[in-house]
């Protein structure tokens, strides 16, 4: 009997990836975009803040894959507490959503928007100065109910986990202060699970590169590239993107005059 429930189990998890095995993979470009962001923390004490990302994501028009502009894709919208344990070592934990646009402006068969709440949280991690170079890792957790744009869907629910290295990089600077340049590059994984997810547990790869510059404690201005790579529902057709991102970091600091530590908001 064990002998069998053994060989059951490993059928039952090898079964993906004999599917993708059996089936040659492939990859498309799929979507170009333009998002454009709003980061924005404050400061209520010593341990606590309030945390907030707000984007409109546009993407490629629908007969043009290159285009980058042409349909609404989302308007994204997370908010949370900000908790401080140290000065390298914080999290989040809130609540979020998202207006999901129809991939065919006009068409019948897909509702206009859709909503898609969450609850999400995170961990940040940042080291202390290594010579320039200022490195975060970060951990996000998010559970999501989402449903497709086709009228009669269905809500789904998932769990994503995602972990995200990036760095400060000050480059006419020593450190990272008022009217500093500087490059951050970052890489990104997604993975998730639920009911839906059974051949594509791998949902997305990003990497994210840019220049930011500081305009004063409380501003700074940041613009990238984004490429991603995602694997679709079969196992084994995978899509990319590739994203201009335009962001503004706003940074308030509610404490009282003596206590407020001079810092240059970056988002993180």
């Amino acid at each position: 009997m064990g002998k069998k429930l053994t060989i059951l189990f490993i059928l039952y998890f090898l079964t993906p990836f004999v599917h993708v095995a059996q089936t040659s993979s492939s990859v498309n470009l799929e979507e170009t975009g333009i998002w454009a962001g709003l980061y924005l923390k404050v400061r209520i004490n010593d341990k606590l803040g309030y945390y907030a990302e707000h984007h409109y994501r546009a993407r490629n028009a629908l007969n043009n894959v290159t285009s980058f502009v042409g349909r609404p894709r989302q308007f994204y919208n997370r908010a949370g507490l900000n908790i401080f344990f140290t000065k390298n070592i914080e999290a989040v934990i809130g609540p979020a959503l998202i207006v999901n646009y129809t991939p065919e402006p006009g068409n019948s068969a897909y509702e206009p928007y859709t909503l898609e709440p969450r609850i999400w949280s995170q961990w940040v991690f940042k080291s202390p100065y290594i010579g320039r170079v200022k490195l975060v890792n970060q951990f996000r957790f998010e559970h999501r109910w989402k449903k497709k744009n086709d009228v009669g869907s269905d809500y789904d629910y998932t769990n994503r986990y995602r972990y995200k290295f990036f760095a400060y990089i000050p480059i006419n600077t020593r450190r990272i202060e008022v009217n500093t340049l500087y490059f951050s590059p970052s890489a990104e994984i997604f993975m998730h699970s639920g009911k839906s997810i059974v051949f594509n547990p791998f949902e997305d790869f990003r990497t994210y590169n840019g220049f930011g510059y500081v305009l004063n404690p409380s501003v700074t201005f940041f613009v990238g590239h984004m490429w991603t790579l995602g694997q679709k529902s079969t196992g084994y057709e995978y899509r990319t993107s590739h994203v201009f991102r335009f962001n503004v970091y706003v940074g308030l600091d509610g404490r009282k005059s003596e206590n407020k530590v001079p810092k240059v908001n970056l988002g993180y």
